[in-house]
């Protein structure tokens, strides 16, 4: 029996509508932990600290369940977003590229893993989240521009369709400048954190008098 997430993955007749839609539709959920994440970043140490300070006093099976609920629900999240990110690649990629990428990332996955348990304690979460934050950004303005240029391919009503498709074909994965968005990935999270650490070295001697 194919589970109906399956069935909703499924390649449609009009592959392009599906593929916009799709792109439009996982640009908007990382949107939303954008969001989340550069409100509640700077904030969220502390109150991780706070919350489990409060689960260890009141050990119980309400904090029990409380804590395995929302580790549930975030992994359930995070892979169902996952799962439609890597079905819409597939139409880009061939099956062997699509593997070796999943093998490589969820090996890097279980290394970065065991790094923050380790050493995790070390880490600025605000700047952490910051950094992530940009990076994120960069990729939903990839994903907005690769499903409007996938809905003016299919042509389902946008005015001036077919110029619409043309011009934004420089900016899709393969053209020109969404080469340089790739490129963004790595290089804007990289500047901001180069600019948050010296910003924040430079800020506490020119608050004095």
């Amino acid at each position: 029996v194919t589970p109906p997430a399956a069935l909703l993955l499924q390649q449609p007749r009009n592959q392009a509508v599906w593929e916009g839609v799709r792109a439009i539709v996982a640009a908007v959920s990382v949107a939303t932990l954008i969001v989340h994440m550069w409100r509640t970043g700077r904030r969220m140490k502390a109150n991780i600290e706070g919350r489990l300070a409060d689960s260890a006093r009141r050990a119980g099976r309400a904090a029990f369940w409380g804590i395995l609920g929302f580790t549930v629900l975030m992994i359930t999240r995070e892979g169902m977003e996952t799962a439609l990110l890597m079905n819409t690649l597939l139409f880009q990629m061939s099956n062997g590229q699509l593997l070796a990428g999943a093998v490589a990332g969820t090996i890097a996955a279980a290394a970065v893993a065991w790094l923050w348990s380790r050493y995790g304690h070390r880490v600025n979460l605000a700047r952490f989240f910051q950094v992530t934050a940009v990076f994120l950004f960069v990729f939903v303005v990839q994903l907005l521009v690769y499903g409007f240029h996938e809905l003016t391919e299919a042509n389902i009503g946008i005015p001036n369709s077919e110029t619409l498709h043309w011009a934004t074909e420089p900016y899709g994965p393969d053209g020109m400048y969404g080469q340089y968005l790739t490129y963004l990935l790595v290089l804007l999270p990289i500047g901001w954190l180069v600019f948050s650490s010296v910003f924040s070295r430079r800020s506490p001697s020119g608050s004095g008098p």
